[in-house]
């Protein structure tokens, strides 16, 4: 019997080595980040021409340079302007302009032109909130000139329930971009 109870105490311990050795935790899922924005077209139509011009940055922030289309207008004109973003780090291009637009009320466009005087953009699409989002605007040009117009899409989800989209550092910034505008 003694010789029969230590090759169950071995064979018990080693059962237990390999137990305990093969029950390690599983490493976590990794986190899933947000989506990657990496490029913004702005489509502006008018007479039923569509021009669109795009800011990409497939990289991201501190790598290479962005690819930016020179946004050029014709003078004393009103265009239609609707915003495109995607995610073109991802094969296929992943368009996330729904998503924006499903979570309308966090978000906000901010369109500042440099001279001020170069062109008028306004918001007219609104969130549930009644609250202006930007994914559509009116574009009014004046005379010849050259300058910039800098597009920056806040996150700005309510604080305690009250709304803050007021294009403010409040929130965070998920999109800055900057064109060189022609009007002609």
């Amino acid at each position: 019997m003694k010789n029969l109870r230590k090759p169950l105490t071995i064979l018990a311990l080693a059962i237990a080595v390999i137990t305990v050795s093969s029950c390690k935790k599983d490493a976590p899922d990794p986190v899933q980040d947000s989506e990657n924005l990496t490029t913004l077209k702005l489509n502006f139509t008018s007479g039923g021409v569509t021009k669109t011009f795009a800011f990409k940055d497939i990289d991201g922030i501190g790598g290479n340079a962005p690819v930016v289309d020179n946004i050029s207008l014709d003078a004393n004109k009103t265009y239609s302007v609707t915003v495109q973003v995607l995610d073109e780090s991802k094969s296929p291009a992943e368009d996330i302009t729904s998503e924006i637009e499903t979570e309308s009320f966090e978000h906000l466009f901010v369109y500042t032109p440099t001279p001020s005087n170069l062109l008028t953009i306004t918001r007219t699409d609104k969130d549930n909130r009644n609250l202006e989002v930007g994914l559509k605007a009116s574009a009014v040009t004046t005379n010849a000139g050259t300058g910039t117009l800098r597009v920056v899409l806040y996150h700005q989800p309510p604080q305690n329930g009250v709304p803050i989209k007021d294009g403010t550092a409040k929130g965070s910034t998920d999109f800055d971009a900057q064109f060189n505008v022609t009007i002609k």
